[in-house]
C-alpha cells in the first residue's frame, strides 16, 4: 500500500496550512482540493495566501468523478463536517485511508458511520499557531500531527500513512495510545479555545498568571473525572503537559474560536462545553465552568444577528 496522492476536505488554517505543504512535496496536482462550485470560483478568483505567498492549489468540485483518493484529510469546522462527507463522498474508494484532524472526540465515529472504520486512521493536530483571516493564513509554527489506530488490523494503513509523512517531511508522531492522546487535546481546547472566544483574548493573556489562566485550568479540570468514567486515565500530569504546550505558542496569535468570534462565524462549542454538559449528564458529573462558558458563548453567537 503506496500512498500517491491526496485530497484535502476544508481550506481552514488547517486545510490551507497542509495543502500548501503537500503541494509543494509532491506536485500540486497529486493533492486535490475537494470544494463546491462556488467556492471554487471563489478561491480561484481571490486567492488563498499563506505567510504572505499566494499558494498554487489544484481544485476538483465535489461533483466530479475521479478515481479515489489514496489518502483523505478532513479539515473542515465540527460545524461542517456533515456536509464535509458529502463534498468527499466522490474521493473515497474501499482503500481510501480518512483522517479527521477535526477537533473534538467524535470526528471519527461520523466518518465511521458514512464510510466504515475500517481505513480510519485517528488522528490529533497539536502545537501550530495558524491564524487564517479571509483568504490569509498566518503561522510561525506547523505543530504536527498525532496518529494511532484502535485496531490492530488498520496496522498496514498506518504504515502507509509513517511512509508518505516521512517521504513528505511531514511532521508526525505515532501514538500507542491514541484514544488519551485524543482527550488530551480536547481538555486543552475545552479550556484554551472557550475561555479566548468569551474573554476576547490570545495565548499570551493565558500564557500569564491572572483571571483568564484561572478559568482556562477551570475548564479543563472539569473534563478528567468525565474521560475517567469513559474509561480514559486524564490526570493532572496531562493538564500540565498542556500548560507547557501552551507556552511554545506565540503569545499574539489566538486559537479557533477566537478567531470565529473576531469573524462572526458560529464556533465549535458543541464539541466542547456541549460534548461536556451531555457526557457530565450522563455521569451524573458537576461542570460549571463549562456550563457558564456555554451559556456565554451561546450569547455572543446570538447576538451576531
Amino acid at each position: 500500500m503506496k500512498i500517491k496522492n491526496i485530497a484535502i476536505v476544508g481550506l481552514g488554517a488547517l486545510g490551507i496550512m497542509y495543502a500548501n505543504h503537500f503541494s509543494k512535496k509532491i506536485g500540486k496536482e497529486n493533492v486535490r482540493i475537494v470544494v463546491n462550485e462556488n467556492r471554487k470560483k471563489k478561491y480561484e478568483e481571490e486567492g488563498i495566501f499563506a505567510n504572505r505567498q499566494k499558494c498554487s492549489f489544484y481544485y476538483v468540485e465535489e461533483n466530479e468523478k475521479t478515481e479515489p483518493a489514496d489518502l483523505i484529510l478532513f479539515c473542515v469546522k465540527g460545524t461542517s463536517l456533515q456536509s464535509g462527507l458529502e463534498t468527499a463522498r466522490n474521493q473515497i474508494g474501499p482503500k481510501t485511508i480518512i483522517i479527521s484532524v477535526l477537533n473534538g472526540i467524535s470526528s471519527e465515529e461520523v466518518l465511521a458511520d458514512a464510510f466504515g472504520k475500517e481505513n480510519i486512521i485517528h488522528c490529533v493536530s497539536q502545537g501550530m499557531d495558524a491564524v487564517r483571516v479571509d483568504n490569509q493564513l498566518n503561522y510561525t509554527r506547523m505543530g504536527e500531527l498525532r496518529i494511532g489506530i484502535d485496531q490492530l488490523s488498520k496496522q498496514e494503513q498506518l504504515e502507509a500513512v509513517s511512509r508518505f509523512f516521512d517521504q513528505t517531511e511531514f511532521p508526525y508522531t505515532i501514538e500507542q495510545d491514541i484514544q488519551h492522546r485524543i482527550w488530551k487535546k480536547f481538555m486543552m481546547n475545552v479550556g484554551i479555545n472557550q475561555v479566548l472566544m468569551v474573554t476576547e483574548g490570545s495565548y499570551g493573556d493565558v500564557q500569564k498568571e491572572g483571571s483568564s489562566r484561572e478559568l482556562m485550568i477551570q475548564a479543563m479540570q472539569e473534563v478528567m473525572p468525565i474521560a475517567q468514567a469513559e474509561g480514559i486515565n486524564l490526570t493532572e500530569q496531562d493538564l500540565q503537559d498542556n500548560l507547557e504546550l501552551l507556552e511554545t505558542l506565540s503569545p499574539e496569535n489566538m486559537p479557533s474560536m477566537r478567531q470565529d468570534g473576531i469573524a462572526k462565524r458560529y464556533s465549535e462549542v458543541e464539541l466542547f462545553a456541549g460534548t461536556v454538559l451531555a457526557k457530565a449528564k450522563i455521569h451524573k458529573i458537576e461542570a460549571p465552568t463549562n456550563q457558564s462558558l456555554y451559556q456565554k458563548i451561546k450569547e455572543i453567537e446570538a447576538a451576531y444577528s
